[in-house]
């Protein structure tokens, strides 16, 4: 690997701000240049890493980003480079997950399901989408590096930062400056963001092009929290987790035999079908449900889930997730599944009870991507630094009221007609399930007009459906291809 490092110091270093009395670089940046085989092609790529500020109104920094940013070298026309900004969830999270497994020129050493493996470390990624588009990984505050400067003895306003529409705006007037420091407002802009991150870009579209004048050409949801689902009645919410409680009893082989024979594609529709036609209006009725109804519903849902009528029946068909998570493997395996991808298997001190002590999907992947990130930082990227890499931040309370990121998405979408949506989600998982996602597409635009404009893609994986490595590779070609699709586009912008 050959590296070039320069260095720059833009801004010296702000000097105990933190109780630990830390020191920490407020706007600085590091430039690394790499060489990677990518989609069969070479390609030289700079990395660069650094820290940018957030200002308040009288220019006065309040917090500093921590940032990557991947551009391939020799590229001298930007305005037909795409770039593509990538956001992870939480909300708290970094943006390490699909930094260092997803997109990214790098990859961390797991095996190929996603499993951690010794020695950790890091490897190139021949999936990477960087032969189409440059790279921006962005650290909302208090996450990865990023840090809050409070003013000398007084707190930090967290009210600035965290809530759903506090980290949209501060967040869409750091990228208007980015773009503008690194000369990319010509450049096609997509804004991708996994879990909780898919809240945050859908506000982002909107907010970018209202008060940034932005316009996007394409917004990814991977694995999307949509809380106006999660968040509406028990009848709803509870009939769309169905078809997910399919697709992971059909993965730990758990249905009847007449479904668990068929291709797991050939199962989830049937399921889908009942869940809407059937169990939704079922729901609706609660406790006015006739007797022998129910008794039929549950017998279906039984078929569907892996779960027993009885079972059903005592959560008056409503079956919480994390019941299902402790219970579709207790008489068998005596294990529980997981919550973000239910193919991982968790051992609790005790087989009763009616949730599981901890999320073994969640204690893999930590076990795997924080020594990865924090040796590629500093060896790979030269970035080096006394804080704490957060994986997860304090960022609560966060303010989840006037959440209408939906609708604002929506809005965007009229408003730019060449903005298009790619949706991305794994069958496996069980906290932003795939059918909630479809749902969440379904009702975003009523009139229908708009429907051409968005994408659905499922993988036979879970949350973070890249660390699959055949998934890793189709996620990516179906981003590459969204990407390809909708940049540069040569028609007018007009209905």
């Amino acid at each position: 690997m050959k590296r070039n490092i320069l260095f720059i110091t833009l801004c010296f270093a702000l000097s105990n701000v933190l109780a630990q009395q830390r020191n920490f670089p407020v706007d600085t940046v590091i430039t690394t240049s790499f060489q990677a085989t990518i989609n069969g092609a070479k390609l030289n790529y700079k990395a660069l890493t650094g820290m940018q500020p957030v200002w308040d109104d009288n220019g006065k920094p309040i917090a500093t980003l921590n940032y990557t940013y991947y551009k391939q070298s020799g590229i001298d026309n930007l305005a037909k480079r795409p770039l593509l900004i990538s956001f992870n969830g939480g909300p708290g999270s970094a943006s390490v997950w699909m930094h260092i497994a997803y997109t990214g020129p790098k990859i961390l050493n797991i095996d190929d399901e996603g499993y951690p493996i010794q020695p950790y470390g890091i490897k190139n990624n021949p999936n990477s989408i960087l032969d189409v588009a440059d790279i921006l990984y962005v650290n909302p505050v208090n996450t990865g590096y990023s840090r809050t400067i409070p003013e000398s003895g007084k707190d930090v306003k967290r009210e600035q930062f965290f809530g759903i529409n506090a980290d949209i705006t501060y967040l869409a007037d750091w990228l208007n400056h980015f773009i503008t420091r690194h000369n990319r407002w010509l450049s096609p802009k997509y804004i991708i963001g996994e879990s909780y991150g898919g809240t945050r870009v859908a506000g982002l579209a909107l907010e970018l092009q209202q008060k940034q004048w932005m316009y996007l050409n394409g917004v990814i949801l991977v694995s999307p929290a949509d809380y106006k689902s999660y968040a509406a009645d028990n009848a709803l919410s509870h009939a769309l987790n169905l078809p997910y409680f399919t697709a992971a009893a059909w993965y730990h082989n758990r249905l009847p035999q007449e479904l668990q024979q068929k291709d797991l594609l050939e199962v989830l529709p049937q399921a889908e079908e009942f869940a809407i036609q059937q169990l939704l209006p079922a729901m609706a009725k609660g406790g006015f449900l006739e007797k022998d109804e129910k008794e039929q519903i549950a017998t279906t849902m039984a078929k569907y889930s892996g779960l027993t009528k009885a079972q059903i029946l005592d959560y008056n068909l409503q079956v919480p997730t994390s019941f299902f998570w402790k219970a579709l493997l207790r008489d068998k395996k005596g294990y529980t599944i997981g919550r973000l991808d239910s193919r991982y298997l968790g051992l609790d001190k005790e087989q009763a009870g009616d949730s599981p002590d901890f999320n073994p999907e969640l204690t893999s992947w930590l076990h795997a991507f924080t020594p990865a990130i924090n040796y590629y930082f500093k060896n790979y990227l030269n970035f080096k630094t006394d804080l704490k890499y957060n994986m997860f931040g304090d960022v609560h309370p966060w303010d989840r009221r006037n959440d209408y990121t939906r609708e604002n998405l929506r809005k965007a979408m009229a408003q730019n007609p060449y903005l298009k949506v790619l949706y991305q989600t794994g069958y496996y998982d069980g906290a932003t399930t795939y059918f909630n996602s479809k749902y969440s597409m379904w009702q975003m635009d009523p009139s229908g007009r708009l429907k051409n404009r968005f994408t659905f893609k499922a993988y036979r994986s879970g949350h973070m459906m890249y660390l699959r490595k055949e998934d890793l590779k189709t996620a990516n070609d179906d981003l590459r291809q969204f990407i390809l699709n909708s940049s540069n586009q040569s028609v007018p912008a007009k209905y």
